[in-house]
């Protein structure tokens, strides 16, 4: 059988799927209906120093291929993270990443320096698709200099793998790649949601509530696939590529592509058992095409 195993930045992982941040809680909705420790690792919705309400509804609306949401980070703070969604998490044998968004890089750092000191998290995300209050609202994953810094204030406050997910919503995803990888980032996360809005052409009205939101789904992959190609041609750290990802087939693509890992997201809320699919399918894969390890896999792209 091949072997599955992978390494993000010491990150030590059984198998390369993940579930993506924003779609799976803490885990407790699906561990009635998954072997939570068949992962390789759950990224639990991010969190923030205080509660959040999100955003005024509606928050869903689905279109060709993919969804649209406008949550806006709801949940109900680090405190009751750690209080009520640790204890849960910590009875599977499966990494736990913490993942965290401020409005300011102070904000940042205060929750990697809190997150990073429990045993029970094995690693950062840093959501770096917020805005900046202090920068008029920009996108921390917009702009170059606004990553870097970010990123390396929140490097200096824990030692726990930082891993940086990054928004496509920019003109260069690579160059911020590559300035977050200077920063200090242990690895890459990619791609966020893409911005996208859909119209109620009876009422005139926008579908979602704060008009626009992300864009996610099988709708996204090409997009996602391209990115994650273009920064392995950037970066030396790991890459976690996620967008789109419902089968085997579509994880492979982004293996092949440069990601050392992906994560499955959306096809969470259409099948609980799609990550654990996803490896089956993975390792039916390898040991199809005599391919001895997952690592041999990764960016093995034919480009002529």
């Amino acid at each position: 059988m091949a072997d599955l195993n992978t390494d993000i930045a010491g990150l030590k992982l059984k198998n390369p799927v993940m579930t993506a941040s924003g779609t799976y809680g803490a885990g407790k909705e699906y561990g009635a209906l998954v072997d939570l420790n068949k992962l390789g690792a759950i990224c639990v919705k991010t969190v923030t120093l205080k509660p959040v309400r999100g955003n005024p509804p509606p928050r869903l609306w689905e279109t060709p291929s993919g969804m649209l949401n406008s949550i806006g980070l709801q949940n109900d703070g680090v405190e009751a993270f750690i209080a009520e969604d640790l204890p849960f998490l910590a009875q599977y044998d499966v990494p736990v990443i913490a993942s965290i968004a401020g409005t300011s890089v102070d904000d940042c750092s205060r929750l990697a320096k809190m997150l990073g000191a429990l045993p029970e998290i094995a690693a950062i995300e840093l959501n770096i698709s917020c805005p900046n209050v202090k920068a008029g609202g920009m996108i921390f994953g917009s702009d170059e200099k606004l990553a870097a810094e970010v990123v390396a204030k929140t490097r200096l406050t824990t030692n726990k793998p930082l891993i940086v997910k990054l928004t496509p919503n920019t003109g260069d995803i690579a160059a911020v790649a590559a300035a977050c990888e200077r920063a200090g980032a242990d690895a890459i996360s990619l791609i966020n949601t893409v911005l996208g809005m859909a119209v109620d052409i009876g009422t005139l009205k926008p579908r979602l509530g704060n008009v626009v939101g992300g864009l996610s789904g099988p709708a996204i992959k090409p997009i996602a696939v391209r990115m994650v190609y273009e920064v392995s041609q950037r970066v030396g750290v790991p890459i976690i590529g996620m967008g789109g990802i419902v089968s085997a087939a579509d994880a492979l693509e982004f293996i092949i592509a440069g990601a050392a890992a992906v994560a499955v997201g959306t096809a969470n809320f259409i099948d609980p058992q799609a990550p654990i699919k996803v490896i089956d399918g993975i390792a039916a894969y390898l040991d199809e095409k005599g391919i001895p390890s997952l690592s041999s896999l990764v960016g093995a792209l034919k480009v002529d």
